[in-house]
Order: structure tokens, then sequence, then C-alpha cells
């Protein structure tokens, strides 16, 4: 039974269970879709699922919730995720951590036990559930009766989806679902929640005061400024200023298009290889990335003597825990529109831009090298294409051929766990359908997300997969050497042949090792309207 509320249905609505409220409320969040894999706690939920939700079904919790992800990013929006209990839930943990630092808005449910064994640890029941997933979630919860589970997930869309965004998690008995709900949870149906953290007059015109005064001003992009669409904002500020702009480290995200004459590059991500690349500058200006999201131990000044750091963020928490700089939170398209009309433009003299996109290097005999692999593909899938990557040892070849223009266009792991790649591309693909998704993922990531290809086959996401075969995980062979840790065990994993992997869960795959193959394969792709796996051996590269 479905149940509409409204006041001439009183009657109808103090008899509904919480499982019908519960779908109105995931309606008018437009949650509809759902990212799952179940168990037998989740069968109550799902059973006679209503015409307008779609089921998407995963093969591993890890997929599940990596899909969920790109789904979320690629629309702006939140997801829902459905998991089994404890061992579900672990299961997705890893790609979680991703979540936390993309802000992807994913409202997270787990089935629990019957309530009145839940004490007992009975099997499958999910012992001090709301405990879990913390610390990585922004909020946990198990209703404690079955009367609060609709506002229990009322209180976790929005908590989702309030700045700063990011994952949150609910764990449900199953016997909650056919119990009786309030008449009262009506109210759940039309409530909305917004931030509204507008840059006072005096802060805007401080800041623009501030950019104006410096001699060499210089912004730090980061992904929150392509997530809340402030692109164009970001450009236009950058324009006025003649200052140029890098991408903060650690990017998930392209917050700024990569052939405009200011950009940059991406920032490494030591502090003194940041650090050095600043000096000079007098004004740095981070936007929508943490201060600073650091990787390799590469000991340094956090800034160069007499410059200063501003901070904006959507993110307390950022701004609470950066080492150096002033913060302000605020949302970020506003202030970039009002602060790019604020400055004064004409101060400086205008950029030199980086020079063109260099020639790729040759590759060895049998194989490509990657920058000749990624200049093909930019050259034959075309400039409105997203590029979801998780080749970690590709990353320095990637940016130097990338041509990037459009707001949504890069997505890649926010936390480096692996198993990202293959099944964001089929998250970001059903959400952004009038635009090709190409995969680049390498053999060693791959294996973390491969089952992605039958939910892509299942449901005909015709996502492109570009699984780039050097044999070994080519990230930790370049750390060994930045470590001094010497040969190490477990680095190579020659001989996987993708295409039969691919052929078994029903994708069409294909290797090659010469460009003219290659284009050749990266059309025939783009024509099929399903999923296709391009399987291409490659040269050894470091990040």
């Amino acid at each position: 039974m479905q149940v509409y509320w409204s006041r001439s249905r009183e009657r109808s609505c103090a008899v509904a269970s919480v499982r019908d409220v519960t779908f109105e409320l995931l309606r008018a969040h437009g949650l509809t879709t759902i990212f799952g894999n179940p168990g037998s706690n989740e069968l109550p939920f799902l059973a006679g699922l209503p015409d307008d939700f779609r089921y998407l079904l995963g093969l591993h919790e890890g997929v599940v919730l990596a899909m969920a992800d790109g789904y979320a990013q690629a629309r702006r929006g939140p997801a829902l995720v459905n998991l089994h209990a404890a061992a579900g839930t672990g299961n997705a943990m890893g790609q979680l951590t991703n979540s936390v630092y993309s802000h992807s808005p994913l409202v997270v449910t787990a089935g629990q036990q019957v309530r009145s064994t839940v004490g007992q640890e009975v099997m499958l029941a999910n012992v001090d559930a709301a405990a879990l997933p913390r610390p990585l979630v922004k909020w946990s919860s198990e209703p404690a009766s079955a009367e609060d589970v609709p506002r229990t997930i009322s209180q976790a869309i929005h908590t989702a989806t309030l700045a700063p965004q990011g994952p949150v998690y609910v764990s449900v008995p199953y016997d909650d679902w056919q119990a009786q709900s309030s008449v009262e949870a009506r109210h759940l149906l039309s409530r909305t929640t917004v931030t509204a953290a507008a840059l006072t007059t005096p802060q805007l015109a401080d800041l623009a005061a501030m950019l104006d005064r410096a001699e060499r001003p210089v912004l730090i992009l980061g992904p929150d400024v392509d997530a809340t669409a402030a692109n164009d904002h970001a450009v236009a500020l950058a324009d006025a200023l003649a200052a140029p702009a890098w991408i903060a480290p650690s990017a998930s995200r392209c917050p700024f298009p990569t052939r405009h004459p200011a950009f940059r590059g991406v920032l490494p991500a030591g502090v003194k290889a940041i650090s050095d690349l600043l000096a000079g500058h007098d004004l740095v200006l981070v936007v929508g990335a943490p201060v600073f999201r650091y990787h390799q131990y590469d000991p340094g000044r956090y800034l160069p003597e007499g410059t200063r750091l501003v901070h904006l963020t959507v993110d307390p928490g950022e701004a609470a825990r950066a080492p150096m700089g002033d913060a302000i939170v605020c949302d970020l398209a506003d202030t970039l529109a009002r602060l790019a009309a604020a400055v004064t433009p004409g101060r400086r003299a205008a950029l030199v831009p980086l020079p063109p996109i260099p020639t790729p290097r040759p590759a060895s005999a049998g194989r490509l090298h990657p920058e000749e692999v990624f200049a093909v593909l930019r050259d034959t899938a075309g400039a409105d294409t997203v590029w979801v990557t998780e080749s970690t040892s590709t990353t320095g070849a990637f940016w130097a051929q990338a041509d990037l223009r459009e707001p949504g266009s890069y997505y890649f792991p926010a936390s480096g766990g692996l198993g990202f790649g293959l099944p964001a591309a089929v998250g970001v693909q059903l959400a952004d359908p009038d635009r090709q998704v190409v995969a680049l993922v390498g053999d060693g990531s791959a294996n973390y997300g491969i089952t992605a290809l039958w939910t892509a086959a299942r449901y005909r996401i015709p996502v492109i997969f570009v699984i780039l075969r050097n044999g070994t995980y080519g990230a930790l062979r370049w750390f060994a050497q930045v470590l001094g840790a010497g040969e190490t065990p477990g680095l190579d994993i020659p001989d996987i042949d993708f295409t039969a992997l691919a052929a078994g869960y029903g994708v069409t795959g294909v290797t090659v090792s010469s460009r003219t193959a290659l284009v050749e394969a990266v059309t025939d792709a783009l024509a099929a309207g399903e999923p296709r796996l391009i399987q291409v051996d490659t040269d050894l590269t470091t990040p």
C-alpha cells in the first residue's frame, strides 16, 4: 500500500507503515535510485519495490558504494545506498574513505536484525551499529524505536546534503518497516534545510582590497569549486587578478580549464614542494580545498617567508585543522562570483600561458606510453568527455595531455582508496547520460572494482573502460624509490587478461598495442551504445 499524506486522508495516514512513509520521504528528495547488494535483513524493505524506484545491483559492497559516490558527485545531489548489516557495511568502508573527502552526500542504510533480538548478538546482528562506520561518516544512527525511523532517515538526508556535504549512515531493524507510523510524520515530507553563508559586505570588501593590494596573488582551487559549479567564477577571478591558478594537491575533481592562460598545473602533495612553487607570491587564496592534502613526507616550511594565505571553504573542519592561514567558511559560488566583480581588473600584466600540449613520449616495442594513450583518447573522444581516472602511476602523464574545459569532467578517488574508478564511472554515466564517460584505470586498481563490469553490462550503461596494463603496482614502485625501500615483494601482477574477465561479466573487450589499433578501438566503442573495455599494454611511468 502506498499512502500519500493529505488532510483529506488522515484516516489512511494513521495506518501507514514506516516503510510506506519512508518511500514517500525518499520520493520527496528525489532518492528513487537505490544502489545496493541485499542480504536477508534488507528483504522486507526491498520486497515489492514501488514501480517508480529503480534498484542498481552491485556484486560487492565496495562497488556499490563507489557507484553511488560517482552518481552523487555527477548529479550534485544525494544518492541512496542499501547495504547488508555489519558485513556489508564493512565491505563498503574502504570506498567510504573516498566519499568523506570528496564531500559526497551519500545516505547509507543497512539492515539490522529484529529489534527484540539485537542485544543477544544473534547471527547478522549489527553490534553497536551506529559506531561501526565512525569516524568516517558525518553522522550515524540506529533509531530508538520503529516510529522514529522516518524522522531519522529525514535527519540523515538533511545532514548529508547540508554543507559540508558527506556520507551518513542509518541502521534499521527489519521488523520496523511494517510497524505503524505516526500521523505526525507527514511534516517530514515538506521540510527543507539550506545553508546560507554569504560573506557580509565588509568581509567581501576587505578580501577584495587584500587581493588588490597583493603584488603577486596566486589561486589554488580544489574539488569543491567543481562540486558547487563555481568553475566559471574561478576563471573570472583569475582573469580579473591576472593571477596564476593551480589545482590543489591530491585533486579529486578539476575546478579550472586546463588550457586557460592562467592554468599552471596540479600542485604536488609535499610540504616543501608546495612551498617552493609558491615562492615569490605574497598572497595565496585557497578555494574549495583543504590546506593542504599532503601525501608523501616532504618536510619544509609551510609557506615562504612573507607569504599570506587565505582559505575559503565550505567545511568548518577543514578551516579548523589547517596548520596556517586565515579561513572563511562560506558559499563558494556566491563568494567567487562577488569577489570577481569586486576586485579591480587590469592592475597586473597579462599572464604568459603554459606551452602547448607536449608531444607524447615514444613507447617501447609492443607497448604504448601512457601520454600517447591519453593523447589519442583526448583527440578521439572529444572535448565533452568525462574522465574517471584511477591509474595512480600515470597521473602526471594524464595532466600533461589533458584538455578539460567543462565542469564535471574529471573524477579521481579523493582519499586514494582503490576500487573507485570502474564503479564510479558507472555511477557518473548513470547521472550524466548525455556525456560520454571514459574510465582510465590501472591494472592494479581494476582488480578492486572489477565486478562493476557486470553492473554496466546488466543495465547497459555505456562506459568505455580503458585498462592501462603495465603488470605492476607502479605507484608503489615509485614510492619504494622515494622511501629508499629497495626491492619489495608483492608489487608485480603480470599476465591478467582483462578482456577475458570482461567477457565473463558480459562486456566486449579488446587488447591493443599500437596507436592505430587504439584509435580504431575507441572509435568503435564510442559508436557501440553499450559498455566496452579496451586493454592497453603500457610502459611503466611514475606519478
